[in-house]
């Protein structure tokens, strides 16, 4: 297994993401080899200074940069030597299984669509991300950000995606699936939940449990909670906020200490041709470790492949 990992990307680039490089291949099995895109010396000079052996890894060198604040689908054009737009031509070429970034989140999301492309049968593919549970455990909450604006068939779609992701990476039975909205009643909501729901509701590819209100987002309800990216990744960071809200009000909570991105390294892209993950841009070397062995989990687990099953 072949995990490539944009050393390129994110605020703290390359150090943090090669230092977590380093933390991931002490944790991986001997089968799995992460290959570091980007500057090759810089790279390598890290490593040195970690006293750490250069022939852990393989190095594809890279000559430019997409910076944070660049146009997505404009620098991945004009920047086919970057970190990203070479991680993302490997991937197509089945020369690695996965691949991570910390960095523009747009380009990877465009190079997602754009190279190895949505799988058939996809409308449009989604960003999960992880909810903790207040009794224990995760749910998953998608789409949160991929889609600002969607159509009740997508939503259906993304209820899919989450089931299975659910199902093959948490191993959880008949995953229950929520839609979320501003009432539990079925009439509620704007025009895209009222169309949605009765779709849900007929389908026989999820377990709906029906609407689902924002106070029902951490606790049992719902394994997996469905909305459009808009509204999730307001969510998304709000949730965010309340980690660094206890840390910074010096407030001790094994809760709330659970949604410290760093845990779960990034996010997944899912209904694309192969694994995707998309990390925080301030992602720090344990953030880029999880992102790593959250790679791994989804080549290991064969998720794409059982979407693709599915859709086809």
């Amino acid at each position: 297994m072949r995990i490539g990992i944009d050393i390129m990307g994110g605020d703290f680039a390359p150090k943090a993401t090669v230092l977590g490089a380093i933390l991931a291949y002490k944790e991986l099995p001997s089968d799995c080899r992460i290959v570091l895109i980007g500057d090759e010396q810089q790279a390598k000079t890290i490593l040195q200074e970690q006293a750490v052996s250069a022939e852990h890894f393989d190095f594809v060198h890279t000559e430019e940069v997409i910076e944070m604040g660049e146009h997505p689908a404009k620098a991945l054009t004009q920047k086919q030597k970057s970190s990203i737009a070479v991680g993302f031509y490997l991937l197509k070429e089945g020369k690695i299984d996965a691949f991570a970034s910390a960095g523009n989140s747009g380009a990877m999301l465009v190079g997602s669509m754009f190279s190895v492309k949505a799988i058939p049968g996809m409308s449009r593919p989604a960003i999960c991300t992880y909810i903790p549970k207040e009794h224990g455990g995760f749910g998953v909450m998608l789409d949160v950000g991929a889609n600002a604006d969607c159509k009740p068939e997508m939503l259906l779609q993304f209820g899919v995606l989450g089931s299975m992701f659910m199902e093959t990476v948490f191993n959880a039975k008949n995953p229950k699936v929520g839609l979320l909205n501003i009432g539990e009643e079925e009439e509620k909501g704007n025009l895209l939940t009222q169309a949605t729901y009765p779709l849900f509701k007929s389908s026989e590819e999820i377990n709906f449990i029906g609407n689902i209100e924002g106070r029902d987002l951490f606790n049992d309800k719902a394994d997996v909670i469905v909305c459009d990216g808009f509204t999730g990744n307001v969510v998304l960071k709000l949730a965010e906020s309340f980690h660094d809200l206890t840390i910074g009000n010096g407030l001790k909570s094994e809760f709330f200490d659970r949604f410290n991105y760093e845990n779960y390294g990034g996010s997944p892209v899912l209904g694309v041709n192969a694994p995707v993950v998309v990390g925080h841009g301030i992602s720090s070397e344990i953030a880029i470790k999880n992102m790593i062995k959250l790679c791994r989990e989804m080549v290991q687990s064969q998720l794409t492949e059982k979407i693709k099953a599915r859709f086809n």
